[in-house]
């Protein structure tokens, strides 16, 4: 519970903690970011370490000059690329020995499905899953399982951390010293997690209402029949 707790106080008040964090450890800061982005892409089990709101607090503190703001977008940038192409790789090595055992979870059909899905939908859900707490730290992962095509994948995967990575650090870099956001920066923060759930809440929404009104055509199929 206090691990949970240092967390939620660690990512709402992630500015003072960097700006504490550059007075420790000086240069070595870039280092720490560089591991918190890699370790949040690229580690199945590491979805909950903050990433849009770390971005965007780096650019907010890169803004008063503490960093150097294109170093940073480098830097992470590379850390998102090579957090995306290893957890691919833990996938599709992974992946093929996990279905091929009698599982409840793990089945061969779940397995083709994602396969078709990610050779009709790959490019445009790597992208936009960067935009997504929890689904882009799986998302690479089930790429790999479904042997998605690895050229295929690391260009939209270069692509979609560029796009998320110096998208996200520049609007700190830009708004993050406005004194409305300097004066509520923690709930700033909770609107950037809300708004990058919205579009998976979505997406769960729709296939909640597809999957009813799947069972109640079944249903009336086989009353009629």
């Amino acid at each position: 519970m206090e691990l949970i707790t240092s967390l939620f106080d660690f990512i709402l008040h992630i500015d003072r903690h960097l700006v504490t964090m550059i007075a420790t450890y000086g240069q070595w800061v870039y280092a720490i970011l560089f591991l918190i982005i890699f370790l949040e892409t690229g580690v199945v089990v590491a979805p909950f370490l903050p990433g849009d709101s770390l971005l965007f607090a780096a650019g907010a503190v890169a803004a008063t000059s503490a960093l150097d703001v294109t170093l940073l977008v480098v830097l992470l940038c590379i850390a998102a690329i090579v957090g995306d192409s290893v957890n691919y790789s833990i996938g599709r090595r992974i992946g093929p020995r996990v279905f091929k055992q009698k599982s409840r979870w793990f089945k061969q059909e779940h397995l083709a499905r994602t396969q078709q899905f990610y050779e009709k939908h790959g490019g445009k859900t790597i992208v936009l899953a960067r935009f997504l707490p929890f689904i882009r730290t799986f998302a690479p992962f089930v790429a790999g399982i479904g042997q998605m095509n690895y050229l295929r994948f690391w260009a939209y995967n270069a692509s979609g951390a560029v796009i998320w990575v110096a998208g996200f650090v520049l609007l700190g870099y830009f708004f993050g010293t406005r004194p409305f956001v300097q004066k509520n920066f923690g709930l700033v923060i909770v609107a950037i997690i809300l708004i990058s759930t919205i579009p998976a809440a979505i997406e769960v929404w729709g296939a909640w209402r597809r999957s009813r009104r799947k069972k109640a055509e079944a249903a009336v199929k086989g009353g009629g029949s």
